[in-house]
């Protein structure tokens, strides 16, 4: 009650002073665990996430599965109904024993583990190669008039036209197989290489000037990442020619390797081992390929994927 008006007054509670509700505590006394709700929201999102990109992921495998498996099916059914002469395309599943036939003697392996290794070799070193060069010529004018007229009469000379020049110069050891790839692969890297350098976007170059980047951190800060695509492009090309221009080269004066493989299977009239030695570099470079598709999108992770 007031003093001296009688009347009642209700007292009023401030938010900001009252006293917070004590915080529920655990037997031992420690805080209450409060997560637990917050952690099964997140995984409910992502298990929706999920089951809403299922059926669009199962249609992109069956998608990329459905024409290898038609061209199997074509190739399996195509001899048995006469189509073809099974003499000189037996069925698939005869290529697939003889192919289990190789990996199970020995043969397969100890091959395929030759052509790896020289080709692997000269790809490697290409590379090595191939990228310095290219980023020198396509940043200085100079290296360029100094090296073009060099490059331009070796780029237009197919590497499968010198192999003679190799195996005269070289002999039929593994120097000569290892310089042939290395010659082939080296082209396509170069020259994507310096064609990305030239197309790095000037208003980059600009900016990077305009903060007075010395040379090194320009190309390792602006040209280097800007070139990663292009240059990429050409060492996939380059890993292309490194297995089917050593293959050829096997063919010619070598003892072991997939190119050995199928030439002494075509001779002794082999044709489902034939088929399992070509089915095998079809594999390899499939595999080779996505191997380098998975190092460029580590590579270049910074760039905004264009959406039609």
């Amino acid at each position: 009650m007031s003093p001296g008006t009688g009347t009642t007054t209700t007292a009023t509670t401030d938010p900001t002073t009252a006293e917070a509700a004590p915080e529920p505590r655990t037997p031992a006394g420690a805080p209450a665990p409060r997560e637990a709700p917050r952690r099964a929201a997140p995984l409910t999102a992502m298990a929706r996430t999920a089951g809403r990109r299922l059926p669009g992921l199962l249609l992109r495998a069956l998608t990329k599965v459905a024409a290898i498996a038609a061209l199997l099916a074509v190739w399996e059914i195509a001899p048995r109904v006469g189509l073809v002469d099974r003499t000189f395309l037996p069925p698939f599943n005869e290529v697939a024993r003889a192919w289990w036939e190789l990996l199970g003697d020995g043969q397969l392996t100890g091959n395929t583990e030759a052509s790896l290794v020289r080709s692997f070799t000269g790809f490697g070193l290409a590379v090595a190669i191939g990228v310095p060069l290219g980023l020198l010529i396509g940043r200085y004018r100079l290296v360029a008039d100094l090296l073009g007229p060099l490059l331009e009469v070796f780029r237009n000379t197919a590497a499968l036209a010198l192999l003679p020049v190799f195996v005269l110069l070289l002999g039929i050891g593994e120097t000569s197989k290892v310089s042939i790839v290395l010659y082939a692969c080296t082209w396509p890297i170069l020259l994507n290489t310096i064609s990305a350098v030239r197309n790095v976007d000037p208003t980059l170059l600009k900016l990077a000037k305009s903060m007075d980047l010395p040379a090194l951190r320009l190309f390792q800060k602006v040209i280097l990442p800007a070139s990663v695509p292009t240059i990429f492009t050409g060492i996939r090309l380059a890993g292309a020619s490194s297995i089917l221009v050593l293959v050829a080269a096997e063919m010619v004066g070598a003892k072991e390797g997939l190119g050995y493989l199928i030439n002494t299977s075509q001779y002794n009239f082999a044709i489902p081992q034939m088929y399992a030695g070509i089915l095998t570099i079809s594999v390899i470079g499939v595999a080779f390929n996505q191997l380098l598709v998975t190092v460029e999108r580590r590579l270049s992770s910074w760039r905004v994927p264009v959406r039609s």
